[in-house]
């Protein structure tokens, strides 16, 4: 009697399809799961192959492709804030948060699993991993407002809204991605010139560096509609404007 069970079509990939394969497949479980409650089974089933393969790619078992997943997300957001050089500084933003929302829109398991993998497996290599995500948009914003050696105040100041964005990329996601991405990403850039705004009345490198940007954007013509906005929030800063 022949079985009717449908079966799954065979493709031969190369080396690099089938390792995409398992870091999506892995990522996938990753972000609904708790690394300890996923098992290379697991993996090899999602994936459609045999647990055998999964060890050929991964010799050091879980832990191996766990690190591998988040990776492969991280190097994929790191790319989101490698903007070029062109145009003010808040246009600039706006297209890198239109890229790095689309990831977080599109792969929002894989963002979360990225974002938690600090926390939930306590290696120093995961938490390397996610911290490199942070540190790589900060040094690419440092570059456009074209400061050399940030000093503290700066660092923290862009490393805090770095922060932020993720925050509420998470919080976009539990709320059923509303409001929609243009709004939030408007919110994120406004809340950007906010913060350095009140940090250049504290520090003079960086009231420099927001001297050299609002040129940018006076120049461009957005200063207008930039500065209304952002008036009411930073106050006594405000004369930098």
């Amino acid at each position: 009697m022949t079985s009717e069970a449908p079966t799954r079509a065979y493709r031969r990939l190369s080396v690099e399809e089938r390792r995409s394969q398992l870091l999506d497949a892995a990522l996938e479980l990753f972000a609904h799961n708790a690394p300890e409650d996923v098992s290379l089974d697991d993996v090899a089933e999602a994936a459609g192959v045999s647990r055998p393969l999964v060890y050929r790619y991964f010799p050091g078992g879980k832990q191996q492709l766990y690190e591998a997943a988040l990776r492969s997300a991280a190097e994929e957001l790191e790319h989101c804030f490698d903007e070029p050089a062109e145009g003010p500084l808040t246009a600039r933003l706006s297209r890198a948060l239109d890229r790095y929302l689309t990831f977080v829109a599109g792969h929002d398991a894989g963002f979360s699993a990225l974002l938690q993998g600090g926390s939930v497996v306590e290696t120093s290599r995961a938490t390397a991993i996610v911290d490199g995500v942070r540190r790589a948009a900060a040094e690419h914003i440092l570059r456009h407002l074209e400061v050399a050696e940030p000093d503290l105040r700066l660092r923290m100041t862009v490393r805090m809204w770095i922060t932020a964005v993720e925050a509420a990329s998470l919080i976009w996601l539990d709320e059923g991605k509303q409001p929609d991405m243009a709004e939030l990403r408007d919110w994120l850039v406004e809340q950007f010139v906010a913060c350095v705004t009140v940090t250049a009345g504290r520090d003079p490198q960086t009231a420099a560096a927001v001297r050299g940007a609002l040129a940018m954007e006076a120049a461009d013509g957005a200063v207008g509609a930039l500065a209304r906005r952002v008036l009411p929030v930073v106050g006594d800063a405000a004369h930098l404007l």
